[in-house]
């Protein structure tokens, strides 16, 4: 796969997450799935973003930067949300935050395959 094609199916992936077009998830995340060396699975990995979503009504997934080498991805992703309670063990109650995911993807056979997600919680912190 090309960087540019590589690209172009991260992108679709993040339009997937915006719309939560869950069932077409699996055309982007592989069965089987590890999130930060925890194997969870295509379903546990919904279920996390459910979670999100849940927790953040408004949660969009924005790219701040992308970097591309197949068959990995890195990218800064840009949040500016107001959950609804907790959030990452933060007392954030419905008050905006913004803050970023730096996050790098392995992708197998065209599919997200392994992430390692690190969330600026301090940025959180900062702003209660």
């Amino acid at each position: 796969m090309t960087d540019t094609e590589l690209s172009d199916l991260y992108r679709g992936y993040i339009a997937c997450l915006n719309s939560q077009d869950w069932p077409n998830l699996s055309n982007f995340v592989h069965e089987d799935v590890s999130y930060n060396d925890k194997r969870i699975g295509l379903s546990g990995y919904r279920q996390m973003l459910e979670g999100d979503f849940r927790a953040i009504p408004d949660l969009s997934f924005d790219i701040g930067m992308l970097v591309c080498e197949p068959p990995r991805i890195a990218s800064r992703l840009l949040f500016d949300c107001t959950p609804k309670g907790m959030l990452f063990g933060l007392p954030v109650n419905g008050r905006r935050v913004r803050f970023a995911e730096n996050v790098v993807y392995a992708f197998m056979d065209g599919r997200i395959f392994e992430v390692w997600s690190v969330i600026d919680k301090a940025a959180i912190e900062a702003q209660l």
